[in-house]
């Protein structure tokens, strides 16, 4: 803006209408102290003053602007129609002037001088711009430089109290910083440790780093000064980032020699220990081969002269002991004896072979408890007892197996019924997450929980870790028959299949025992 300062108001008009047709925006005033005052407020790049005026002249007014911070730098252009003199130009351009124009003024000059101090200004106003923006960058470098040298002193203080050796190199791959355990095993501080020939040394990772402009991390063996041995580190170079801007490279070699001898034994013991087994499990196949087989002859033999009793006893029966009631009593207990000594005979015989290995196969459980039941139908009849079966699904496993499982249960729940009580046996499952008795049906869990209960005679759960122990019994061999076995088989086949069985129980009152079976296993436990 241009500020015009004459106190006759057909100059000012005249100046104002012809800058205004130029473009220019204007201002005016028509004394000294008015213009003081409007410069105070307003900024302006140009002030055409009048030199003759009442109070303040020209002169006077131009000494008091170049007293201003604000305005000693706006040009001005003295107009006068009287002071023509030479000497009051001197004065006007002593005072602060920078051109004295006289009355009458041509048009066209002036418009041509405007025009001049305008495009000056504007450069001027453009120069001070780009300083103002200059400075201001260099503050913010000069204080992003700061702030970065505060950072690499405080990673430099960082490296030097961990207790590994670490460097930082530049974005080129020189070593700027090593810290003191840098020196325990290279000669200087400008080179990187000595490698061992068949590792990549730590200047090919950093190469690599440098190139992908990625973290790398690799294992390489340097060598110990003192010692002269090399020790396994492990080798991570990292780049730093200041404004997402890669700026250094760290580098730090960990210490992992007495771990990595450590695997090494572990993986030399592994191996020696696998052997161990790999021997120990052909031994045991054989052992339980010949165990298979000594099982089959011994239960053949043992049979045998049992056998022999039940015949020749059934002929001292018929021919010669009719009539005579204490030899007939004393003959039953010898049978009896020999009977239980046959069914012990082959419940041990069962046991031994649940340890031959067979794979595993899909089975219908609902089609081998209907074969059960035709099994036990006789012993089912007698007691009158009813059996509930819910529809169960079908599990992988040994057939024969489960099939041994389900057929003791099933006949010690007959077994051990209430004299006075009818038995009622029910067979339920589902499907569960957990190997657990009380959680809740899971249509996607992986465990079939398979129950059977029964209203018998029930047993006290302080006995239940000895119910699955062979040869362990809760009741006499007069009051209930049985070679104490049954329940051990039934723990055995859990076992194999990779399940889980327990019970409860109250005296008088009953028994459920539950069978956790995975539904998908593909092998046998050993």
């Amino acid at each position: 803006m241009i500020l015009i300062v004459d106190d006759k108001k057909e100059n000012i008009f005249s100046l104002k209408t012809l800058l205004e047709i130029h473009s220019f925006q204007v201002d005016t005033a028509s004394s000294g102290e008015e213009a003081l005052k409007k410069i105070l407020k307003n900024a302006y790049f140009l002030i055409i003053l009048d030199v003759q005026m009442p109070g303040m002249d020209g002169f006077e007014v131009a000494e008091a602007i170049s007293g201003f911070s604000k305005a000693r730098d706006i040009p001005i252009i003295f107009l006068s129609a009287v002071s023509t003199d030479k000497k009051f130009i001197t004065k006007g351009y002593q005072s602060g002037g920078i051109d004295y124009v006289t009355k009458p003024i041509d048009p066209d000059l002036l418009l041509l001088k405007v025009k001049t101090f305008y495009t000056l200004y504007s450069q001027k106003k453009e120069l001070d711009d780009i300083q103002v923006s200059l400075k201001d960058e260099i503050d913010y470098r000069k204080k992003a430089e700061d702030r970065l040298q505060e950072s690499f002193e405080e990673l430099r203080s960082i490296l030097e109290s961990i207790p590994q050796i670490a460097f930082t190199a530049s974005l080129d791959g020189k070593l700027e910083y090593v810290n003191h355990l840098w020196l325990d095993f290279a000669v200087d501080r400008f080179h990187f440790p000595e490698t061992h020939p068949n590792d990549i040394p730590p200047q090919t990772a950093l190469e690599q780093a440098i190139t992908n402009s990625e973290t790398v991390i690799t294992e390489c063996r340097i060598r110990e000064l003192k010692s002269g041995n090399y020790r396994y580190h492990q080798l991570t170079i990292t780049p730093v980032r200041k404004d997402k801007k890669m700026v250094k490279w760290v580098g730090v070699f960990a210490d992992i020699h007495t771990q990595r001898m450590t695997n090494q034994l572990l993986e030399t013991m592994v191996v020696e220990r696998t052997a161990e087994l790999q021997q120990a499990n052909s031994e045991l196949a054989f052992r339980n081969n010949e165990l298979e087989q000594f099982a089959f002859v011994t239960s053949h033999d043992l049979n045998e002269p049992l056998r022999k009793i039940k015949v020749f006893g059934d002929l001292l029966r018929s021919r010669f002991l009719s009539g005579n009631e204490e030899a007939l009593t004393y003959l039953n207990k010898i049978t009896k004896a020999s009977t239980r000594m046959a069914e012990l005979i082959e419940d041990l015989s069962q046991y031994s072979r649940l340890d031959i290995s067979e794979a595993f196969r899909l089975v219908d459980l609902n089609q081998l408890l209907e074969e059960i039941l035709i099994d036990l139908e006789l012993v089912i009849r007698e007691k009158g007892a009813t059996i509930e079966i819910s529809p169960l699904p079908s599990i992988r496993g040994i057939s024969g197996q489960i099939r041994l499982l389900f057929q003791n249960l099933l006949s010690n729940s007959l077994k051990f019924s209430r004299k006075e009580v009818t038995p009622h046996v029910r067979v339920y499952a589902e499907q569960v997450s957990q190997v657990e008795t009380e959680g809740a049906n899971d249509p996607e869990g992986r465990y079939l929980r398979i129950a059977v209960a029964d209203n018998g005679i029930g047993f006290d759960e302080q006995y239940l870790g000895r119910i699955f122990s062979v040869f362990q019994r809760l009741h006499t061999k007069d009051a209930y028959e049985g070679s104490g076995i049954g329940l051990s088989i039934v723990k055995k086949i859990t076992e194999k299949h990779q399940g889980f069985i327990t019970a409860k129980s109250r005296e008088g009152e009953g028994s459920t025992f539950f069978v956790i079976l995975p539904l998908h296993a593909d092998q046998p436990s050993l």
